[in-house]
């Protein structure tokens, strides 16, 4: 069955539900408005899996490769909790976990294609991290580190 045809047959039953849901008692009626807002809005990226190989299909398969790269991840750093860095750089380090089960890649297919957005991927991962390190510091010494702020704040007025 292709995508479109999903998507069709998904169509026919939310129209007949909409067309149905007067005929239900107590709170049905509601319920059903409140799905089909639901499903409109949500709709067109619930065929995803379908256009996408190796997606998991439902959120359990989701949540359970998710929780194998955690699971790796500690046994491979001997730590019992999350890494934190797999919240900095989790974007690049999930997706990589999860694509390099399915096939071993050569050097030349892990060239970047594309520079440009390649840096930007760098970019934002390098700004999340300096985003933790700044946590990380102002719960260490908030005193020290708002002092530190309050500075370069007055350094900046100063300047203009």
């Amino acid at each position: 069955m292709t995508v479109e045809e999903r998507q069709l047959g998904f169509q026919v039953v939310l129209l007949h539900m909409q067309q149905h849901a007067a005929q239900l008692p107590g709170n049905w009626p509601q319920a059903i408005a409140h799905f089909l807002k639901v499903t409109q809005s949500y709709g067109p990226h619930l065929f995803f899996c379908y256009q996408v190989p190796d997606l998991p299909r439902t959120n359990n398969d989701l949540e359970q490769a998710f929780g194998q790269v955690r699971f790796h991840e500690r046994r491979a750093t001997g730590r019992k909790g999350a890494l934190p860095g797999l919240v900095v750089h989790g974007a690049v380090r999930v997706q990589a976990a999860l694509a390099s089960r399915l096939q071993i890649f050569t050097a030349q297919q892990l060239v970047p294609h594309d520079v440009q957005v390649w840096r930007d991927l760098r970019a934002q991962v390098s700004f999340r991290q300096e985003s933790r390190c700044k946590q990380s510091r102002f719960r260490r010494d908030p005193a020290t580190y708002l002092a530190d702020l309050e500075a370069k704040l007055i350094k900046e007025s100063l300047r203009s």
